[in-house]
């Protein structure tokens, strides 16, 4: 069962309350889990009790995104905005330098808190950030087309469709891989959080000028992991990443599509686990 905390962050207008949803479980040192735009965090649900066996793991909606708040109005959706909120979240928990994964949108988060030396360790899935400016508009027309997909359905068509292989595909294969290996509940309820989505249009207008150019501190271990069959963001922004941050471990996916947790559990989560040392 998911739980919500509330606390205080700091805005343009001053000090305001906010709550995040988070699923935690396990036990062991804290791996905070942050996913991508228009998701919520079960997308980590295919990796959360092997990574639970091992870590006292944190999954959490992103401000705006699943059942957390919006971020309070006037407050932008960007780097310098979201990074501090996951800080102040994990500080609301008693976490102190978790270690975190992030996929997409998570990833590039994960990895500026690993720039501001806030985490033990960081593991980016498929991290925005590494793009060419063509790449980036392909990829938020993509995202912007899914959304509209999604608030265009009605709710019954979206559980029809996911009743079947090639409904799950219709809907899900710009992120999946194997999206018949998805569940139809899982399949409804990630359309619904993409649908209902406040903070989406927000997060794509503050991304528009991101490019992730500065290395994290070598005190800071970092893997970046890339899916071969990522359709949102080309695997060949892997390589980009690697000269960014020469440092980090570069490992592919074999397989995985841009949201690898459900393409390829046990890889996945034996790379966040190894990342997470």
């Amino acid at each position: 069962m998911s739980a919500r905390i509330t606390f205080t962050i700091e805005t343009p207008t001053g000090p305001r309350t906010t709550s995040l949803t988070y699923e935690r479980r396990g036990a062991g040192e804290p791996l905070l889990l942050l996913h991508g735009i228009g998701h919520h965090w079960q997308a980590w649900e295919p990796v959360l009790d092997v990574l639970a066996a091992e870590r006292d793991v944190i999954a959490v909606d992103l401000p705006g995104f699943g059942t957390s708040d919006a971020l309070p109005e006037g407050a932008p959706y960007d780097l310098s905005t979201v990074v501090p909120v996951l800080g102040a979240f994990c500080g609301a928990l008693g976490v102190e330098r978790p270690h975190v994964a992030g996929n997409s949108l998570g990833g590039l988060l994960a990895l500026e808190l690993g720039r501001e030396k806030l985490v033990r360790s960081v593991t980016a899935l498929s991290p925005a950030g590494f793009w060419t400016e063509a790449e980036r508009r392909y990829a938020f027309g993509t995202l912007r087309a899914m959304r509209g997909a999604a608030l265009s359905l009605p709710v019954p068509v979206i559980e029809r469709l996911s009743r079947t292989p090639a409904g799950r595909t219709a809907l899900t294969s710009t992120i999946y891989a194997r999206p018949a290996r998805r569940s139809p509940e899982a399949v409804v309820a990630e359309t619904l959080a993409l649908r209902g989505a406040t903070g989406f249009h927000q997060t794509l207008a503050a991304g528009r000028t991101v490019l992730f150019r500065d290395d994290v501190s070598s005190a800071v271990p970092v893997t970046v992991a890339w899916g071969t069959r990522d359709r949102l963001l080309l695997r060949r922004q892997g390589v980009r990443a690697k000269h960014a941050l020469p440092g980090a471990r570069l490992v592919r996916l074999p397989g995985c599509g841009h949201v690898p947790m459900n393409d390829d559990p046990a890889l996945v989560a034996r790379v966040i686990l190894d990342g997470s040392r």
